[in-house]
């Protein structure tokens, strides 16, 4: 029996704005996948916290507040001093092209922006875990 994906839906920093990120996490679940939503209004730690406890496959941080250029080396930073390397990182939502070019150097595997369609991105998240295999 193949275990479902787990996967993580967070909201860091002051963003109030959360109706996409829900869509998405209906979206997943009705796909399939296990989905855990942080809520808004977390910080860096509190989701890392979660992502290790949850074991998550999936850590998807959604941002409309254009905070992700400080948001992301912070939660590398804490998933790699818990040694939790292996969940794969995933950003959603509204950010210029040129944030979304730094985010990826930064180790952030896709970015699925506010007008990815919702089939692609059960195929993205279904894809990055086979890449990586099982943990």
């Amino acid at each position: 029996m193949n275990t479902p994906i787990r996967v993580l839906l967070a909201k860091v920093g002051l963003d109030g704005h959360d109706r996409g990120v829900k869509v998405v996490a209906r979206t997943l679940r009705d796909a399939g996948m296990d989905v855990i939503y942080s809520g808004l209004h977390r910080t860096p730690e509190e989701v890392v916290n979660t992502a290790i406890q949850e074991d998550v496959d999936i850590l998807g941080v959604s941002l409309l507040s254009g905070v992700q250029l400080t948001v992301f080396p912070r939660l590398f930073k804490l998933l790699g001093e818990r040694g939790a390397d292996d969940i794969i990182v995933v950003a959603g939502g509204v950010m210029p092209d040129e944030d979304v070019i730094a985010i990826k150097q930064m180790g952030v595997r896709e970015v699925l922006l506010q007008d990815t369609p919702p089939q692609a991105i059960v195929d993205t998240l279904t894809r990055l875990v086979a890449e990586r295999g099982p943990r």
